[in-house]
C-alpha cells in the first residue's frame, strides 16, 4: 500500500526502528543514576538500613518471595554500598550493562525484603532499572563510548524512546484512571485528610481545611495525571505541560511524605521532550559539553531488514508492555473496594488512593489448654511494621502465622483469631477481617479472599470498635 503522495508508507514496525536522537536517552540514563546515588546516600543517612532491614526480627513477604531474607548486618551495608556503586557507574556509564543490572538486581533484592516498605517508585525503579539493562543508553556521553569510540552512536532505535515513554505515562494514566472514585472526585478524600494536617502554613493554610479546597484538587489531581502525558507529547502543550509536572510534583514532595517519587517523575518527564533536547542545552554551556554526545546524522540510514533477532526483541517489548497495562486493572478481578481489602492493589500505580489507620490484636487459643491470650504486636513488630500491617489484611494473615510459627516452636499448637479494626478516608472504624476464621487454617493466594469483610458504608459503625481505639 502507498501514500497518497507515490511515497511508501512507513510500516509500524519500520517507525519503531527508525533512528532517533540519543541525547535525550543519555540525559534520562544520566539523571536516573544520579537520583539513584542520592537515594542511596539519603537511606544511609537517614538510618534506614538498620531501621527496615537489620533491627526487625521479622520481615513481611510478597506472595512468593519468602524466601528472600536480609544479609547480615554487615552485609546489608555492604550491598547498600554496591547499590550506590552501580547507581554511579550507570550515571557516568562505565560497564553499563552490567551496573545496570546489578543495581537492577540489588534493589529489587532490598524492595522484596520488607512489605512494609512498599512504595510505587520502588517498583517504579525496579522496573526502570531491568529495562535499561537491555537499552542502549550508553552508546553516547558516557565512559563506555569514550574508551570505546566504536559503541558511540548519535542515534538509537525508536522503540527504546517509545518504551521509556510507556513505562513513564502508565504512571500517570492509571494513576489517574484509579482516582474515578466516589472516594476521590466525590469526597474529596484522602486529600481533605490530608491537607487539613498543613493549616500551619503561612498565608494559604487557613484555606487547606475547607472542604472546597479538598474536592476542587482532587479533580486537578485526577485531571492531572489523566492528561498530561497527552500534552507532553504534543508540541504545542509541552512546555506548559512540564511546568505543571514541576508544579505538581513540587508540591505533593512538600506536603506529603513520598520520598524521591516527585523528583524521579519530574526527571523522568523530560524523556516527552523531542529527543534532541539537551544538545542547545549543553551548548549553551560548552561546546567541550556538546561533544559528549556524537552529531546528529544528517540523512536517516536506509530500513534494515527485520531478523530473527529483532522479531524476539519486538515480542519481548510486546510482552512487557501487555503485562504493565494488565497488572493495574487485575483488580477488577476481585470483589468489593479493593482500596480496603486491598486485592491487586499494589504494582498498580494507585497512587495517594487511600488514607487507613487500623487496630489489630490477635486472640492467641491454646489447643491443650484451652486458655486465650490476647497478642499485642508490638511484641514482634516496629512501629513502621505495626502500622502497616494493622491496615493491609494480607499482612495480617502473614503476621497470624508467625504467631502461630514462635507458639509453635515452644511445643504449644494453637489457632490465632483476629480482632481487626480500620478506618479509611475518615470512615468510621470497622472490622476488617472476620473475627471468627482461624488464620493459621488460611493459605495466602492470589485468589479473592472470603475472610476479609467487605466495606459497608451502609452500616453503622460498631461501639466495640469504637472502644478498641
Amino acid at each position: 500500500m502507498t501514500a497518497t503522495d507515490g511515497a511508501p508508507r512507513e510500516s509500524l514496525v519500520e517507525r519503531l526502528f527508525r533512528p532517533v536522537d540519543i541525547a535525550s536517552l543519555a540525559a534520562f540514563r544520566i539523571l536516573f543514576g544520579a537520583l539513584m546515588l542520592v537515594s542511596i546516600v539519603r537511606f544511609w543517612a537517614n538510618g534506614w538500613i538498620r531501621d527496615f532491614y537489620i533491627t526487625p526480627p521479622f520481615h513481611f513477604h510478597y506472595f512468593g518471595f519468602s524466601w528472600v531474607s536480609p544479609w547480615p548486618s554487615a552485609g546489608m551495608y555492604a550491598h547498600f554500598v554496591v547499590l550506590g556503586l552501580a547507581s554511579a557507574l550507570v550515571m557516568v556509564g562505565l560497564f553499563y550493562r552490567a551496573a545496570a543490572a546489578v543495581l537492577f538486581v540489588a534493589f529489587t533484592y532490598v524492595e522484596l525484603l520488607e512489605k512494609a516498605t512498599y512504595l510505587n517508585h520502588y517498583y517504579l525503579i525496579s522496573l526502570l532499572s531491568f529495562l535499561m539493562i537491555f537499552l542502549p543508553l550508553h552508546r553516547a556521553a558516557s565512559i563506555d563510548a569514550w574508551r570505546n569510540p566504536a559503541l558511540a552512536s548519535p542515534t538509537a532505535p525508536a522503540w527504546v524512546l517509545a518504551l521509556l515513554r510507556f513505562q513513564i505515562g502508565a504512571v500517570y494514566v492509571f494513576a489517574g484512571i484509579a482516582k474515578l472514585g466516589p472516594d476521590w472526585l466525590l469526597r474529596g478524600e484522602p486529600l481533605g485528610i490530608w491537607l487539613s494536617a498543613h493549616t500551619d502554613i503561612p498565608l494559604v493554610g487557613p484555606f487547606l481545611a475547607e472542604r472546597w479546597v479538598a474536592r476542587a484538587a482532587s479533580f486537578a489531581g485526577a485531571a492531572f495525571d489523566l492528561t498530561v502525558v497527552f500534552f507532553l507529547l504534543r508540541d504545542r502543550t509541552r512546555r506548559f505541560a512540564y511546568a505543571a509536572v514541576l508544579g505538581f510534583h513540587f508540591v505533593t514532595g512538600m506536603l506529603f511524605p513520598i520520598g524521591v517519587f516527585p523528583w524521579i517523575m519530574s526527571a523522568s518527564a523530560l524523556i516527552f521532550f523531542p529527543p534532541s533536547w539537551p544538545r542547545p542545552l549543553l551548548a549553551r554551556f560548552s561546546r567541550r559539553f556538546a561533544r559528549l554526545i556524537p552529531a546528529e546524522l544528517t540523512a536517516t540510514p536506509p530500513p534494515r531488514p527485520l531478523g530473527t533477532r529483532r522479531r524476539i526483541g519486538i515480542a519481548l517489548v510486546a510482552a512487557h508492555v501487555i503485562v504493565q497495562i494488565a497488572l493495574p486493572l487485575r483488580h477488577f478481578l476481585y470483589p468489593g473496594n479493593t482500596a480496603w481489602t486491598e486485592e491487586g492493589f499494589r504494582f498498580a500505580w494507585r497512587v495517594m488512593l487511600v488514607e487507613k489507620l487500623g487496630f489489630v490484636e490477635l486472640r492467641v487459643h491454646e489447643h491443650a489448654t484451652g486458655r486465650t491470650i490476647h497478642a499485642d504486636p508490638s511484641r514482634w513488630l516496629t512501629p513502621l511494621q505495626t502500622k502497616m500491617m494493622a491496615q493491609a489484611p494480607d499482612m495480617i494473615l502473614e503476621f497470624a502465622h508467625h504467631v502461630a510459627d514462635d507458639y509453635t516452636r515452644r511445643g504449644k499448637h494453637v489457632a490465632v483469631y483476629a480482632d481487626a479494626w480500620v478506618t479509611m478516608n475518615g470512615r468510621p472504624s470497622r472490622r476488617i477481617i472476620d473475627p471468627n476464621v482461624d488464620l493459621t487454617t488460611v493459605r495466602d493466594s492470589l485468589l479473592p479472599k472470603p475472610w476479609i469483610l467487605p466495606l459497608d458504608d451502609n452500616a453503622a459503625p460498631s461501639a466495640t470498635a469504637s472502644s478498641q481505639h
